[in-house]
């Protein structure tokens, strides 16, 4: 909104400084800044309302032990409704609201914000510990995935810019007096592969090898979104368990995004890297900004001993955003790298989850792999400090973090 009110100032009446939010650079800045000062200062008001209405963790950590349990269960959950509107609000104030990619993301926070908070609901005031059914929070994982799918691979505005002539041509384009256009925006299925120099990977050419035609490209694509936000949704879920976890690796994680998208949707920098240039996409870099400002805020109020959880409402949503910002801006082979913590978590569980069932039939007593999933409780049961684990898994996700730009030049 503000976007809009400052580009009228500026070409109507000049003001001095009213030009600065024509950058997506300032605007990002001024949303990191905004979504943490609306954390910092609604998060002690949003604690002591949650406290007078009870709303408290209660059997989020079965099995830790009873001390631990009752220190934790007197700690305020739905933290994520702050995360939410600290992201929301700024990115209304400072992104273009036309923007198909700040439109579509504003959709995931507020569906998966939605199915995480019915999820928290029924396990505060229902008194039921496992919440929503798993197979309807996929239900909710998938209405979203194929929501996404739908909107990047019909909608218009969602397209890649390609050189429309050989190589070879490129020398009577620029002696031509009148050169005919060297760069076509073409809607396409194409994404990133690391590590490989002709780093493009094409759903269609996919779709035609294992479907027999192009033309359930469509199919094949909202299969992936789907599998990816499901997987990445999860992951974070499943991380948040440790004070400060999943917020802190979602400041690294978000970090790192709006890094890629802002490169991704500059056309200087796309070409001097040699990757895809994707128009319209640098607007993104605001809505990851006004994410990592909001997780950042929340946090000053997670770190050890944590006056609030995200809950579910931020896990779920979390994730969702961390894996439709990936998609869009076409880097979604980069997650298991980026977001190798999720990554780690969600094998965990599967691990031990699969041998405890094979062992169980195969010998009749269940073994375990791990003393305890996922992959931070094991820490735990090992006598870890939760401070130690959590910043040791941080650690872990910077040099990720780290590696996913090394990708940038390393191919």
């Amino acid at each position: 909104m503000l976007y809009y009110l400052f580009k009228y100032l500026h070409t109507t009446f000049h003001w001095p400084g009213t030009g600065l939010f024509k950058y997506i650079s300032f605007r990002a800045a001024m949303a990191t800044m905004s979504s943490f000062v609306i954390t910092f200062l609604l998060g002690q008001f949003f604690i002591n309302f949650l406290n007078r209405k009870q709303i408290l963790e209660s059997n989020r950590f079965l099995g830790l032990g009873k001390e631990y349990i009752g220190i934790k269960s007197k700690t305020p959950t739905m933290g994520g409704i702050l995360i939410i509107l600290a992201t929301v609000i700024p990115t209304l104030l400072f992104s273009k609201l036309h923007n198909i990619y700040i439109i579509l993301l504003l959709i995931t926070t507020v569906l998966m914000g939605i199915v995480g908070f019915l999820d928290d609901y029924i396990k505060v005031f229902k008194k039921k510990k496992n919440g929503l059914s798993g197979w309807i929070k996929l239900l909710g994982q998938i209405f979203l995935g194929i929501t996404v799918s739908t909107i990047l691979f019909f909608h218009k505005d969602v397209v890649i810019r390609e050189l429309s002539i050989t190589p070879h041509e490129i020398s009577t384009v620029l002696n031509d007096p009148v050169p005919s256009p060297a760069y076509n925006d073409v809607k396409s299925t194409k994404t990133t592969i690391p590590f490989f120099k002709s780093n493009e990977l094409d759903y269609a050419q996919i779709s035609a090898m294992l479907l027999g035609s192009k033309n359930y490209t469509w199919i094949l694509y909202m299969l992936v979104v789907c599998f990816i936000i499901a997987s990445v949704s999860n992951g974070a879920n499943l991380t948040d368990g440790l004070d400060g976890l999943t917020a802190g690796t979602s400041v690294i994680v978000g970090t790192t995004l709006a890094v890629l998208a802002y490169l991704s949707g500059h056309i200087v920098f796309a070409k001097y890297l040699n990757i895809m240039y994707i128009p319209n996409l640098g607007e993104l870099a605001i809505f990851c900004c006004a994410f990592v400002g909001a997780c950042i805020g929340f946090l000053w109020y997670n770190t050890y001993p944590a006056q609030i959880f995200m809950g579910d409402t931020g896990s779920l949503t979390v994730g969702a955003i961390i894996a439709v910002v990936a998609i869009c801006i076409r880097k979604e082979l980069l997650i298991p790298i980026l977001c190798g913590i999720f990554l780690l978590e969600n094998v965990s569980v599967i691990v031990q989850t699969s041998y405890f069932k094979y062992t169980r039939k195969r010998y009749g007593i269940g073994k375990r792999v791990f003393k305890m999933a996922p992959l931070h409780h094991h820490y735990q049961k090992l006598g870890w400090h939760e401070s130690k684990i959590v910043t040791r898994f941080l650690i872990l996700s910077l040099l990720f973090a780290i590696a996913t730009l090394i990708t940038l030049k390393i191919r």
